[in-house]
């Protein structure tokens, strides 16, 4: 089994905040893999499926940012996963919008629900699907724009990129994320993005929905 954690803040409030970019993440794949209803436990909100034969549960943490490691420890624990099996979907500020990179390991560029997780597992050895969301260009506003909902225009290029990645799972679990990487960047560049103003003139698509929960 693989688990899948979205990073974010809980709440209807929140849930356009670019700091919740991992639960968009999470909520496009249980769409396109069509994994059923979200369920409450662990205190999180939880579903499973599979992909291509792979057992995979989705976890969105219904603790804050800086506290989401205590539930997925439980998790982890209960189905006695090793950390090396988790995969973390969360906003990068030193990304731009639209691109998206994989990573194992490694340091934890003072993201506190990554340093949540290596506080419980007392490791880094799991997989950052870090998605860009862009930076303010002022560290001290650093705080104010992740807790900002995304405008138009980065909700239309998060949309090709989040069902980009749906789509893309299997090569995440097969370990080829350079390929992954590739997949999504050529789907971003040949999307209609030169339409853009058409796009945003229009009501915004499936992950401007508001939450389910």
């Amino acid at each position: 089994m693989k688990i899948f954690v979205g990073l974010g803040n809980p709440g209807q409030k929140y849930y356009l905040n670019r700091h919740n970019v991992g639960f968009m993440a999470l909520d496009r794949i249980s769409d396109y893999y069509d994994f059923g209803p979200w369920r409450s436990r662990f205190n999180s909100f939880v579903v499973e499926g599979r992909v291509l034969g792979e057992r995979v549960l989705l976890i969105k943490p219904n603790s804050f940012y800086n506290k989401i490691g205590i539930p997925v420890f439980e998790v982890a624990n209960f189905f006695k996963i090793d950390v090396c099996n988790i995969f973390v979907f969360h906003d990068e500020i030193d990304l731009a919008p639209g691109k998206l990179r994989v990573k194992f390991g490694g340091g934890l560029a003072g993201n506190n629900g990554l340093r949540s997780i290596h506080t419980q597992f007392k490791s880094t050895d799991f997989f950052r699907i870090r998605i860009g969301v862009g930076h303010p260009g002022d560290k001290s506003k650093v705080a104010g724009y992740v807790l900002h909902d995304f405008s138009k225009l980065e909700l239309v290029r998060l949309n090709v990129v989040l069902n980009a990645l749906s789509a893309g799972i299997q090569l995440l679990l097969a370990g080829e994320t350079q390929r992954l990487q590739s997949d999504i960047a050529q789907k971003l560049k040949y999307s209609e993005l030169n339409d853009i103003e058409k796009y945003c003139s229009k009501k915004n698509d499936a992950i401007s929905q508001t939450s389910r929960f």
